[in-house]
């Protein structure tokens, strides 16, 4: 059986041979073995320091600056989204939320929030637990609105940096369910109330997942777009008396 070697290896090889030619050379010419191997010796005990500025810290400097670019452009597309459809769809779920009386002011973000008051909000909804109830003609205008929208979203999972960002990604799969479960029933006016407790449970989870990531969106608006967060802001679809226009 043969094996085929790899140029890498055959480069390797080589640089050996060469760099072990150079000594002798420099032996012949100087005939100081001892001066060889004291440099021998610390190029070697260097390359370990080398190992770590480069390979530990420099490399995982850049990785962390790339990673901060990508998630940077990735709030672009997420932006997009909401824009076209988390917010809207926010708006309809949102108006079906028995529990969200008892959210108050949490949900309800000002522009001169800070930090804190916005870290706070993201403790609660971590342990905020919304109640759909969602009858059949309200899915029937779920079903119309994510039918329209089906285009844009398989084109926001063709992006492959999207990958980087798992919970988004979660989100559009949770959404993707429930537009094929809604898309699969010809009436949704009448069916039985097991298969209603089913689309509850689709809707249920697709909202949690949004309102935690539109909060994650919000709170990278605060920090980074000042501009782009007062019209979020402006916008905010758990706000009753929200208004576009600046008062």
């Amino acid at each position: 059986m043969r094996y085929r070697v790899s140029w890498q290896i055959l480069l390797g090889i080589a640089l050996v041979f060469l760099s072990i030619a150079v000594y002798f050379v420099h032996f012949l010419i100087f005939r100081d073995l001892h001066h060889i191997l004291i440099y021998l010796v610390g190029d070697i005990a260097f390359v370990f320091l080398e190992v770590l500025l480069v390979t530990l810290i420099i490399h995982n400097l850049l990785s962390y600056r790339e990673k901060r670019n990508l998630l940077n452009k990735l709030n672009m597309v997420i932006g997009t989204f909401f824009s076209e459809v988390g917010t809207p769809l926010l708006e309809m779920l949102s108006d079906l939320d028995e529990n969200l009386s008892s959210a108050g002011s949490r949900l309800v973000i000002k522009t001169d929030w800070g930090n804190k008051e916005i870290l706070e909000a993201g403790k609660y909804l971590k342990e905020y637990k919304p109640a759909l109830n969602v009858r059949g003609e309200d899915f029937k205008k779920i079903k119309i609105f994510l039918e329209g929208k089906r285009f844009f979203l398989l084109n926001l999972l063709q992006n492959p940096n999207l990958l980087e960002h798992q919970s988004f990604t979660d989100l559009l799969w949770a959404i993707f369910h429930l537009t094929e479960e809604s898309c699969k029933r010809k009436d949704l006016t009448r069916i039985p109330q097991p298969d209603l407790e089913h689309l509850r449970n689709d809707a249920d989870r697709t909202y949690g997942r949004l309102i935690r990531e539109w909060l994650n969106y919000m709170c990278h608006l605060h920090k980074n777009y000042p501009y782009l967060f007062s019209l979020a802001v402006r916008t905010n679809p758990f706000d009753e008396n929200s208004s576009v226009q600046i008062s």
